[in-house]
């Protein structure tokens, strides 16, 4: 991902999250160094990820697709390829947080060998206040 990208970055992010992040967000990790990345589909952005890696850990902070392309595997691609970022960064764990609400997520996650470790309360800004967040951790020695 680059500034160029943060356009359709944030037509994605405003269609995909009820609180989305702003665009100042997306600049920071940029210039933070964190890894970026699109998915790409003839010149149109639909999808991105967001994964902070630090020493042997590394934090997907961000993933999300076009929500009307949503069940043709792209937010499996984008996790797959955030994984393998992880894998090459040799760290040796990942973690997310998932809102509860978010089963679909929670499914793709299970299913990508993320297990879920702990519960932060009240973490997302909700409707009716705050949700909880489904915290998750993939382990990847071996």
């Amino acid at each position: 991902m680059r500034e160029t990208d943060l356009n359709g970055v944030m037509h994605i992010e405003l269609a995909a999250y009820e609180f989305p992040w702003s665009e100042g967000i997306f600049r920071d990790c940029i210039k933070a160094g964190y890894a970026l990345w699109v998915l790409d589909d003839g010149g149109r952005i639909v999808g991105y990820g967001v994964l902070s890696i630090a020493a042997d850990e590394a934090h997907i902070l961000n993933i999300a697709t076009l929500p009307e392309r949503r069940g043709e595997g792209l937010g499996r691609r984008l996790l797959n390829r955030l994984i393998d970022l992880g894998r090459w960064h040799h760290v040796e764990r990942i973690f997310l947080e998932v809102r509860p609400s978010n089963l679909i997520a929670i499914g793709l996650y299970q299913r990508s060998g993320f297990r879920e470790i702990g519960t932060r309360p009240n973490y997302y800004p909700a409707k009716s206040g705050r949700e909880d967040a489904v915290v998750m951790e993939r382990e990847m020695r071996g």
